[in-house]
C-alpha cells in the first residue's frame, strides 16, 4: 500500500513541477508544452486509433526479439559455459561487441535486410542477447565443481546434467539478467524504431516531430515510459518468484 502511495505521490509531484516549469519560463506551446495540451494530444492519439496501433506493432516486436534474444542466450551461454575452451575462445571478441550500441549496427542491417519489421527486431535481439549470454555463461563457468563431479560418479549423462543440476543453480542469475535484458531491449526498440521502420512508437516520435506536434510526442514519450515501467514491474515480479523458488529470498 505505501509503494502505491508513494508512486502517486511521484507522479503528482512531476506533473507539479512540470506545470510550474511551463508557467514560470512562459514558453511557447510549440516548444514546450502543458501537461493539459499533452492530455489532449493523448486523447487524440487514442480517438483515431494511432496509439493503439503503435503500441500492437512495437510490442510484437519487442516480444519476438525478447524471446529470441532470450532463448539463444540461455542456450549459447549453456553450450559456452560447459565448454572452457569455447568460453576462452568467444569470451574475447564478445566482450569486444558487447559495449557497441546496438542501434550502431543499424545501417549494416538495413542495407542487408532492408526496413520494416526485421531491422527493429534485430535492434531488439542485439540489446536482449548479450546480458543474457554473459551471465549464463558465467554462471555455468563458476558451478562448483563437486555438483559436476556427484553427477559424473552416479553415473548422470551430461544432457541431464545441464538440465538437471546446471541450469537450476545459474537459474537466479539468469533470472536477473532477464530483467536487465528487457529494460535495455525496450529502450533500443525505440531507437530502432526511430531509424529503420515506418510504424510504432519510435516512428511516432519521429512522425511528431517532424509534424511539429511536441504535444503528441510528449505523449508518446510518457506512453514509452508507462509500458517500460509496466514491464520492469513484471519482470521484477518474475524474477522475485523464481528466486524464491530457488531459495534465495
Amino acid at each position: 500500500m505505501k509503494t502505491v502511495i508513494y508512486t502517486i505521490a511521484s507522479f503528482a509531484l512531476t506533473l507539479a513541477v512540470w506545470q510550474l516549469a511551463v508557467l514560470a519560463g512562459n514558453y511557447d506551446d510549440a516548444l514546450f508544452p502543458a501537461p493539459k495540451d499533452v492530455a489532449e494530444a493523448f486523447s487524440e492519439i487514442v480517438a483515431n486509433g494511432t496509439l493503439y496501433d503503435g503500441i500492437v506493432t512495437s510490442m510484437c516486436r519487442f516480444v519476438i526479439g525478447y524471446l529470441i534474444s532470450v532463448v539463444a542466450g540461455i542456450a549459447l551461454g549453456l553450450l559456452i559455459g560447459n565448454v572452457s575452451i569455447l568460453f576462452r575462445l568467444t569470451n574475447p571478441v564478445v566482450q569486444m561487441v558487447r559495449p557497441i550500441a546496438p542501434v550502431a549496427w543499424m545501417p549494416f542491417i538495413v542495407l542487408l535486410i532492408g526496413i520494416g519489421d526485421a531491422p527493429a527486431i534485430v535492434i531488439i535481439f542485439l540489446a536482449g542477447f548479450f546480458p543474457v549470454l554473459l551471465t549464463t555463461a558465467r554462471g555455468v563457468h563458476s558451478v562448483d565443481v563437486t555438483y559436476l563431479k556427484v553427477a559424473s560418479n552416479y553415473g548422470i549423462s551430461r544432457l541431464k546434467t545441464v538440465f538437471g543440476i546446471i541450469l537450476p543453480e545459474v537459474f537466479p542469475q539468469i533470472a536477473n539478467a532477464l530483467h536487465i535484458a528487457l529494460g535495455s531491449a525496450w529502450i533500443f526498440l525505440v531507437s530502432g524504431e526511430m531509424v529503420g521502420t515506418q510504424s510504432g512508437l519510435g516512428y511516432m516520435i519521429i512522425d511528431a516531430r517532424n509534424n511539429l506536434r511536441p504535444d503528441i510526442l510528449l505523449a508518446t514519450m510518457i506512453v514509452i515510459g508507462g509500458i517500460g515501467f509496466l514491464l520492469d514491474f513484471l519482470i521484477g515480479k518474475f524474477e522475485k518468484k523464481v528466486l524464491t523458488h530457488y531459495g534465495v529470498h
